[in-house]
This record gives C-alpha cells, sequence and structure tokens, in this order.
C-alpha cells in the first residue's frame, strides 16, 4: 500500500484547522447562539448561519486567503464537498455576514473564550498578575 497524497493545494494543516474550530466551537453550541440571537435563516440556503458562523471563524485562521478560497477549505473541512457543494461567491458571502450580523459572534466569544492558566501554570503569572500577550 502506498503513500495517500491530498489533492493538489490541500494541505493537511488546513484539514486540521477546521476540525479545531468544530471542536472549540460544537456545532450544537453554535446552532444554541444562532437562535437566541434570532439570527437562524427562515429558508434553505447555501450558506445557512452555522455555516457563516464557521466561515467568519475560520477568516481568522487563514487571514491571508480571499472570501472564496476560505469557503472552499471550509466546505472540505465541515464535509460540505461531500454533497456537491458549490463554492459561493464573494457577493453571496457579503450578504450571508450582513444577515447574520455580529451578535451570534459576540455570544459564542462570551459563551467561550476564559483564561486557560490555573494558578499553577508555569510562566503564566507574574506575582500576582497573569501574563498577557498581544500579538497583531
Amino acid at each position: 500500500m502506498g503513500q495517500v497524497k491530498s489533492c493538489a493545494g490541500e494541505r493537511l494543516s488546513d484539514r486540521i484547522a477546521i476540525g479545531v474550530l468544530t471542536q472549540v466551537f460544537p456545532p450544537g453550541l453554535v446552532d444554541e447562539v444562532i437562535a437566541e440571537t434570532g439570527r437562524a435563516e427562515q429558508r434553505s440556503r447555501l450558506l445557512p448561519a452555522r455555516v457563516v458562523v464557521y466561515f467568519v471563524l475560520a477568516m481568522c485562521l487563514f487571514f491571508g486567503q480571499g472570501y472564496e478560497e476560505v469557503a472552499r477549505l471550509l466546505g472540505e473541512g465541515l464535509g460540505e464537498g461531500r454533497r456537491s457543494w458549490r463554492v459561493p461567491t464573494t457577493a453571496a458571502i457579503g450578504r450571508a455576514r450582513r444577515r447574520l450580523g455580529p451578535e451570534p459572534l459576540r455570544l459564542l466569544f462570551a459563551r467561550v473564550c476564559r483564561p486557560m492558566a490555573v494558578p499553577g501554570t508555569a510562566g503564566a503569572w507574574y506575582r500576582r498578575w497573569r501574563v498577557v500577550a498581544v500579538d497583531g
């Protein structure tokens, strides 16, 4: 049995990154914040609200890529490609982001983001202060 290679241009790290998104932000939690903010779609769309939330999060992971490339990576990572999912246009993605608005992401952040260091974490504290770094 030989080595299995991915499709041209596809990297394992891209698939892993999308997998991490769904572990940190489980689909049930994403659906919950969408429902609580009243942003669930009223009809079946190419870009349901859950996919748009993951798209916005994926843009942070793939910040050097364009909308359509991030959507392609997201579709492959979420398994949308198996159902012959076509990559939406930049305009369609922009409209979907406007429909979603910032509220679901704000609530998702509030539910998930917490300091990870505990008092015994080496290097996380200077005297009584938690060490924080901001990159960018």
